[in-house]
């Protein structure tokens, strides 16, 4: 990977972001204007095509924000929104990004607000920040790298459940 594979995304409040994939075994957030998130799956377990990063086992992930290796914490993607969220702690704070609409993900730090994310779980990654919320170099390397490996968005339960049905009949 370098850096002219990948065009940046302009984020409003921190310029130019690069969001590299390497197949489901590696991503990368980069920008001038915030930490290096590197997030690697364990290329000897079985990668589920369904997730980027192919999978939300965290056994089998390592992330590294700014050199400093951070644990995380992926729900098991069942049937609620609320199972796809994925936590994680970095610098004393607690991050979560979770579904809130069928496209996207809201990503709080410490139970804020920060901002909403939408991402098919590809290196196109789309931030809309909070305009009243101060927003760290990390919360933007950390939503992108977040977004980009799992995608965001999830149908609501209901929904989930009629589709089950209606596919059910004949």
């Amino acid at each position: 990977m370098n850096e002219t594979d990948r065009a940046p995304i302009e984020d409003t409040r921190f310029g130019a972001i690069t969001v590299r994939q390497d197949g489901q075994e590696r991503l990368e957030v980069d920008g001038e204007a915030i930490p290096r998130v590197i997030l690697e799956r364990d290329p000897a377990t079985e990668a589920d095509p369904q997730i980027a990063i192919g999978t939300r086992d965290p056994a089998h992930l390592t992330l590294r924000v700014d050199g400093a290796s951070v644990g995380l914490l992926p729900g098991k993607g069942r049937l609620s929104r609320h199972s796809y969220r994925v936590d994680l702690t970095y610098d004393g704070a607690d991050y979560r990004l979770v579904p809130d609409s069928v496209p996207s993900s809201r990503l709080t730090r410490d139970g804020v607000h920060l901002g909403d994310f939408s991402s098919d779980g590809d290196e196109t990654v789309i931030a809309e920040w909070r305009e009243d919320r101060e927003i760290r170099p990390a919360d933007a390397a950390i939503g992108y790298a977040l977004a980009s490996a799992f995608g965001t968005g999830a149908q609501p339960l209901w929904m989930m459940v009629v589709d089950g049905v209606t596919s059910a009949l004949p």
